[in-house]
């Protein structure tokens, strides 16, 4: 049997659990239920003494983990099914935990057996897939034939005979009188497999109980009744009776009444009397999932939104179309006069068409002629036409005067300066040096 009595754990200012108290007694399936975040994990660290206690205590027959003589054959657990070394086999895998343990190696191949891994026991266990390795985290726990087995998500990865397979296995080892400790997030496996039920939420006991009495302590029951829907006055009488007799009636959307608070006999014997037949008169239980999912609403740290790709739109701007600046509402072309914020908005400004300045009204601006400085040297006039005289260039307003230009000689027109020469290629440089090499 697994006890705990105040059982907290604390992890600097994070509170993993807090005041946990329960039993888990043998001959019994107990499922172990949370939300993602509740502290299932490190309470079962704690069982197994990889994990101390803040305060409080939790024993199993009786005694701390950590004083159980030779542990392994008195408690079977499986926590992380990747916790094996990739380069051994399943048996070799197995062996090595038999000898620590002083098991008999006859037990290896019994147990990789029971879990169907017997074809694959000589291969690696890196090549496993992640039901191959559940299987062999089983196959571990059964090793030292156990009295006490906790089992974290059995069933993760496995196929569907696979899922059936560890139902009736959980059921025949608590058949035999062990402690059967399980937890899992499949409401609908728990509840064929699993008899008592422990849920925690934020590390607090939320309830301790059976599944049917969980279920019924945590859902409303109800009967569903339907009449002929040729006939709506019969419905309307039928309501009128069972509101009288102190029943709740509601209509759901197919046209059914849902009714709470009188037993299906009250309500087939009120249905008689006042003359309505009925084509449906059936009850409702809700299920397991119903009945967590109303429990633990309250201790659910991991929450969806409804939100629905907010923000990936981006806000259309005037003058900017839905994609940057298509076709918007002033215009085909959409940005004529483009609005542009002080402050772009951050992931959905698009820049402006070219030749277009969006800060000065969205008027094409030509590229501007580089300004004088002051002392500059104005550029040369444009060379005269033929028989001109070119005339000497006007001086600048500002700066020092520069000096007239020459005036040429008539005659020919004056040929432009010639551009300096590039510097000779190497060889050019190679002709000239083996001419004077021959002077």
């Amino acid at each position: 049997m697994i006890e705990a009595v105040g059982l907290t754990k604390r992890y600097g200012a994070k509170t993993a659990v807090y005041n946990l108290s329960f039993q888990v007694r043998p001959g019994h399936v107990t499922g172990f239920l949370g939300p993602n975040g509740s502290g299932k994990s490190t309470t079962m660290r704690m069982i197994l003494g990889l994990d101390r206690p803040t305060s409080g205590r939790v024993t199993v027959g009786g005694h701390p983990f950590r004083q159980l003589p030779n542990a392994p054959r008195q408690v079977g657990a499986l926590l992380d099914a990747k916790a094996v070394h990739g380069g051994r086999s399943a048996r070799n895998h197995l062996l090595s935990l038999a000898q620590l343990s002083g098991i008999p190696a006859a037990r290896v191949d019994e147990v990789l057996g029971v879990v169907g891994l017997q074809d694959v026991a000589k291969k690696r266990s890196k090549g496993f897939s992640l039901g191959m390795g559940q299987r062999l985290g089983i196959a571990a726990a059964l090793l030292g034939d156990p009295k006490v087995l906790l089992f974290d998500e059995p069933v993760n990865g496995l196929d569907p005979e696979g899922i059936l397979w560890v139902r009736n296995l959980m059921k025949q080892l608590a058949a035999e009188g062990r402690t059967v400790f399980v937890s899992s997030h499949l409401m609908s496996e728990m509840a064929v497999t699993a008899d008592h039920l422990i849920v925690i939420g934020r590390g607090q006991l939320l309830s301790d109980m059976s599944v049917k009495d969980f279920i019924s302590a945590n859902s409303a029951d109800f009967a569903r009744v339907r009449t002929p829907g040729t006939e709506p006055h019969e419905r309307e009488k039928l309501t009128s009776s069972l509101a009288e007799a102190g029943g709740r009636v509601l209509s759901e959307p197919d046209g059914a009444l849902r009714v709470t608070g009188l037993p299906l006999p009250r309500i087939s014997d009120l249905a008689h009397e006042a003359g309505v037949r009925l084509w449906e008169l059936s009850p409702h239980q809700a299920s397991l999932e119903e009945a967590y999912m109303r429990l633990t609403q309250g201790a659910v740290d991991y929450r969806s939104t409804a939100d629905a790709l907010a923000g990936f739109e981006p806000p259309q701007q005037p003058g900017y179309g839905p994609h940057g600046y298509g076709p918007g509402p002033h215009g085909p072309q959409g940005y004529q006069q483009p609005v542009v914020p002080d402050v772009p908005h951050q992931g959905f400004y698009a820049p402006p068409p070219p030749g277009v300045n969006p800060y000065a009204g969205g008027v094409p601006v030509a590229p501007a002629a580089p300004a004088l400085s002051a002392g500059s040297v104005p550029h040369a006039a444009p060379a005269p036409s033929a028989g001109s005289v070119p005339h000497a260039a006007p001086a600048p307003s500002a700066g020092p005067v520069p000096q007239a230009v020459p005036v040429p000689p008539a005659g020919p027109v004056p040929q432009a300066a010639p551009t300096p020469p590039a510097a000779a290629p190497a060889a050019d440089m190679t002709k000239r040096d083996s001419s004077e090499d021959g002077r």
